[in-house]
This record gives C-alpha cells, sequence and structure tokens, in this order.
C-alpha cells in the first residue's frame, strides 16, 4: 500500500512542485494539500495521512501550532509530521520539533531527500541532513557551547551499548549506518531504540537526539 502523504505549504509553486515529485515515487500517493496550518489540521484529522510535510510560516495558524495539533504530546493517536524549512537554522524548527514533529528537511534538499523523508517517516525514523541537525540541536541547547569530550554521566538511565547508539542517532545516523558503525545487526539497534524511547519517553529519533544535546552528550 502507498504511503499517503498531506503537503501544508503557502506557496503554491512547492505544493506542486512537492507534488511532483513525491507522485513519481509509485510507494507515494499524495492525498491532499493545504496553504495554511488550518486548512492543514483539519483534513489531516479526517483523512490520517501516513505523513504529513507541514511548512513552518503559513497564515491563520502556524506549522509550529499546526504541528503540536496533530503530533504534540497530549495527543492521544499522534501523526507523522515532517517540518519543512527554508532555513538550516531556525528556532522555529527546533520548537516544532518539541511540538512533535519527527523529523525536518530543507526545502532545497533536493528531490531524492524528500522521498526517503517520507519514506524515513513511515517507519519512525527521521531523515535529517546531519550537518543541520547538529547546528540546530547545538544552537538551541547550548551543546556547542559545551566543549570538550562527550559528558557520560553515569547517573544517566542508559546502559553503554544504548548511550552509543543515541549519541549516534543524535549525530543524524540512520539505523544502518548505527548498526555499521558499532559492528551489531540492524535488529539490535532497533532494539536498542526501542529501549531508550520506553526509558526515556520519547516518541521517536528526534526527540532522543533532543534529550541528547538537551544534556550536552555529545563534544
Amino acid at each position: 500500500m502507498a504511503t499517503r502523504v498531506l503537503i501544508a505549504d503557502d506557496q503554491t509553486l512547492v505544493r506542486t512542485g512537492f507534488r511532483l515529485i513525491l507522485d513519481a515515487d509509485p510507494g507515494i500517493e499524495v492525498i491532499a494539500e493545504a496553504a495554511d496550518g488550518e486548512s492543514a489540521v483539519r483534513p489531516a484529522r479526517k483523512l490520517r495521512p501516513d505523513v504529513t510535510l507541514m511548512d513552518v510560516r503559513m497564515p491563520r495558524l502556524d506549522g509550529i501550532r499546526a504541528t503540536g495539533l496533530l503530533a504534540g504530546p497530549r495527543v492521544d493517536d499522534p501523526l507523522r509530521v515532517v517540518v519543512v524549512t527554508t532555513y538550516d537554522i531556525d528556532e522555529n524548527v527546533y520548537a516544532a520539533l518539541l511540538a512533535g514533529a519527527c523529523g525536518f528537511l530543507l526545502k532545497d534538499a533536493g528531490p531524492r531527500l524528500l522521498v526517503e523523508a517520507v519514506h524515513a517517516a513511515t517507519k519512525g525514523e527521521a531523515m535529517v541532513s546531519p550537518s543541520v541537525t547538529v547546528r540546530l540541536l547545538a544552537h538551541f541547547t547550548g551543546g556547542a557551547r559545551a566543549g570538550g569530550r562527550p559528558r557520560r554521566d553515569p547517573g544517566l538511565p542508559l546502559t553503554s551499548r544504548e548511550l552509543d547508539v543515541v549519541l549516534a542517532a543524535a549525530r543524524g545516523r540512520t539505523n544502518a549506518e548505527i548498526a555499521t558503525d558499532l559492528g551489531v545487526s540492524l535488529s539490535t539497534v532497533k532494539t536498542h531504540l526501542a529501549s531508550v524511547q520506553g526509558k526515556l519517553g520519547a516518541r521517536n529519533r528526534t526527540e532522543i537526539a533532543v534529550w541528547a544535546w538537551e544534556r550536552r552528550l555529545l563534544g
């Protein structure tokens, strides 16, 4: 079954371009478009797309608040939202991650990454450029100013290997890349991530990354 996508962006050209790119993939179907956050929330709740691509700056209801309504911590059955932004350092994107977005993508990332972002979100992963992840999270959590080596607090509720997986995920590594880096199987990485989510109360790998950066675990 094709992955069903809703596109929310106030620019007609952006929505049209995204639709053309996504519809060219046989595994993706664009089921709706919206020109503002308010117009996105209603159909998203009704149609329940597998993934919603959400612009940050839109009229009537911005993408951050719309994301919170669809994927926020108080939503009983949250949807998967990928925030799309023009800016690689943007406090609105960070706020959107905290509001429940499972990832974010730059608008100029290119067709291939757009498609990969949708497929990744469907699998519960976040397609985020590693360089953008590090700069964005470090900028807003103070991690960039921490300096020195990663701080491994003995009071952390994670095992040493779980922490290795967390640090890799926080740097934007995919599950497959983490498995290769650590010399373990893909299923082992997924098991560790599931365990970490349970221990931290995180809903996805993006929240795990935010948790790691807020505690300055990365040097």
